[in-house]
């Protein structure tokens, strides 16, 4: 089949199976796409947004590590109206083809092609689930369409100089929206026709003729020492048959976007990405922009009240460069430089500096969080200080990492001996 010159039928495939142990202790309960980000959201949701947004509404999810919050989150949070064949739809993990889970993204799909098959798709556009930015995909399908290729990457430039950090597309000099060559993580690399100085970064995102895409996959499943990795696999054997594109997000324009916060996209997978991505949030001129509601990031935080900022024992409050969610009560507190998710209580004279804290943590009267992370439920008592002494925090079992103090899900604050 080739390509079809009106309005491709699109079956969109989010790949949402990452473990995110470089994410731990936040990923111990529950999966890297269900860590929740700036306050109200799951990494998923920006994700599924970009994907709705973009006018996709046939989605699946393909879930597999430590999936319940995920799937319980998508299945109340992305419901679509099913008259108009809509849906977005969480697939675990099936051992369809054998008695194992996903060896790779690339087997993730081998594995669901039930999926593809089923709703007959023109095109299959595949994105990650784990990544903060916006982007409208239908630029991109437009791309690939026009191009005649059968796989298009999307790709950020990034300096050369950070070029073994990523998979670095190397283009074709006279036509640079072809892939001559796709290379993980070079030492060495060529920088681009209109720009030495940079490289084209592989964003995990990408557009497939849908026929190109099952064989492919198929392919390799029995391909002997392949890793089934998309990236790592599927992707270089479109290279090397001469049949793969690259997408410029340079080139994507986002309804609402600004100067400031347009081409934003960050990789959050390591904590101190993650926390210095929520710092972009709460700066005064945020360089991700949350209040785009020409593009917007949908999601659900259930039945909360108001967030409501209150004096308390004549302390007045006061929060600065603050995102306080729904639920929020901060009593006689002082919040600056941080993200407050939502039922979160901060007590009279309490301190909150350059934090990210999670539902349902509360800090006591009188102490003092700075540079944490927080996941649900903690309490910290009275008086107590996390992030003010490195060593203290470490003899009381916290993790201490790249300068930020880390407590998981309903971790105990040990009460002083």
């Amino acid at each position: 089949m080739g390509h079809v010159s009106a309005r491709p039928k699109v079956l969109a495939i989010v790949l949402a199976g990452g473990e995110g142990k470089r994410l731990m202790p936040l990923t111990a309960d529950r999966a890297k796409p269900a860590v929740p980000f700036a306050g109200i959201y799951r990494l998923i949701d920006f994700a599924l947004s970009n994907v709705v947004n973009s006018g996709y509404l046939q989605v699946v999810v393909l879930t597999q590590y430590k999936s319940h919050s995920l799937d319980r989150h998508v299945t109340q949070t992305w419901r679509m109206s099913t008259m108009l064949g809509n849906y977005v739809a969480p697939v675990p993990a099936q051992q369809r083809v054998g008695k194992h889970w996903y060896l790779g993204s690339g087997d993730a799909i081998y594995q669901s092609l039930n999926l593809i098959k089923d709703e007959k798709p023109d095109i299959v556009v595949v994105v990650g689930a784990d990544h903060v930015y916006r982007m409208d995909f239908s630029q991109m399908v437009d791309q690939h369409v026009a191009s005649g290729a059968a796989c298009t990457v999307a790709a950020i430039r990034q300096p050369i100089g950070l070029a073994d950090q990523f998979g670095v597309i190397d283009v074709v000099p006279d036509d640079p929206r072809r892939i001559r060559e796709f290379l993980e993580k070079p030492t060495d690399p060529t920088g681009l026709p209109d720009s030495p100085h940079e490289v084209l970064a592989s964003m995990g995102n990408y557009v497939f003729d849908a026929e190109a895409l099952v064989e492919a996959v198929t392919r390799d499943a029995t391909t002997e020492g392949s890793k089934h990795d998309m990236g790592g696999d599927i992707v270089p054997a479109f290279v090397r048959r001469d049949q793969a594109g690259v997408y410029d997000y340079q080139d994507n324009v986002v309804p609402g976007a600004t100067e400031r916060d347009r081409g934003y996209w960050r990789d959050v997978g390591t904590l101190g990405s993650y926390y210095a991505a929520h710092m972009d949030v709460v700066s005064p001129l945020p360089i991700f922009n949350l209040y785009n509601f020409d593009w917007p990031i949908y999601t659900s935080y259930g039945p909360q009240p108001p967030a409501k900022v209150v004096a308390s024992g004549g302390r007045e409050s006061r929060a600065d460069e603050a995102v306080l969610s729904p639920g929020v009560v901060v009593s006689g507190g002082h919040v600056n430089r941080s993200v407050l998710s939502p039922a979160v209580h901060v007590g009279e004279g309490a301190s909150v500096d350059g934090s990210v804290l999670m539902n349902g943590v509360t800090v006591g009267a009188g102490a003092l969080v700075r540079n944490a992370i927080l996941d649900k439920n903690v309490v910290v008592p009275p008086g107590a200080e996390i992030g003010v002494d490195a060593e203290a925090d470490r003899a009381r079992g916290f993790l201490v990492e790249d300068g930020l103090t880390v407590l998981g899900k309903d971790q105990p604050f040990p009460s002083e001996s």
